[in-house]
This record gives structure tokens, sequence and C-alpha cells, in this order.
């Protein structure tokens, strides 16, 4: 069976296949589920606020990895808002795309992301992975 892979940027850590040891501040995310709909790959995310604040927008740079190592798809989706205490699902599709073409899914960036106290430069901190899908995640 294919494995995905869900990366992301100033990587540090691997996990395979389990949770991520959460810091104060931080948003568990999650990959969940990848799902062939019709023409697409749909990819669930969960996320859970572990902060005091909440983020009102971040937007996610995705780079999508076919399984010879070449980009097939670039994207974004935004993931805020995330308010503190809450667990929210959300998922995108990636149009015209098997998910059995993706192989690694790049979290390149988190741009545009802004926290209750305003506009926030270093985002992708703020970010803790796992994943119950069959995946190996890295930070």
């Amino acid at each position: 069976m294919k494995r995905y892979a869900v990366f992301l940027a100033a990587a540090a850590a691997l996990f395979a296949g389990g949770a991520s040891a959460l810091t104060d501040g931080q948003i568990e995310t999650e990959l969940n589920k990848l799902e062939q709909v019709d023409a697409s790959c749909r990819v669930y995310m969960v996320f859970r606020n572990g902060g005091d604040e909440a983020v009102k927008r971040a937007n996610l740079d995705l780079v999508l990895f076919d399984p010879d190592g070449v980009i097939h798809k670039r994207l974004r989706f935004e993931a805020g808002p995330l308010v503190p205490a809450k667990t929210l699902v959300k998922l995108f599709d990636a149009t015209d795309t098997d998910c059995l073409q993706i192989s690694e899914i790049l979290i390149n960036d988190v741009v545009n992301c802004e926290v209750d106290s305003g506009p926030r430069e270093d985002c992708v901190g703020l970010f803790a992975v796992s994943s119950k899908a069959e995946a190996s995640l890295t930070r």
C-alpha cells in the first residue's frame, strides 16, 4: 500500500504515525484521512488549538509530491480560524489528483498568519503534527 507523508517546514523531529508532544500554545495538526472523491483526493485534517489565543488566519502553503518525488501540485489551504480549546476538522480537495499519486504533502510555509494579538511571522512553530492516516510525519 502507498505511504502518505506530511512534512512541516523547519523539520526537527520524526514521528512514525504517533502523536507529537505538544507544548503550551501549540496547535495539534493531524493528518486524519485521505479519500478519493471522483477525480479529487480529499484530505482531512484535525486541528486542536492548545493555546489561549485564537488563530484568526493561517494559510498553509502546500506542495504535493508524486511517488517519484516530483512536484505534482502546489496549493493554499486556509486552516484558520482556530479558536482556543476547540477541535476542528477541516478538509480540502486536491482537484484532478488520485490519492495514489500523492506520496508526500509538504507544508512549505504558514503565510498570512494572524492571531488575536495581530499578525505573526513565526506561525510554523505553532503547529505540532501527528497522524492517524498511514503516514510518516516530520516537523
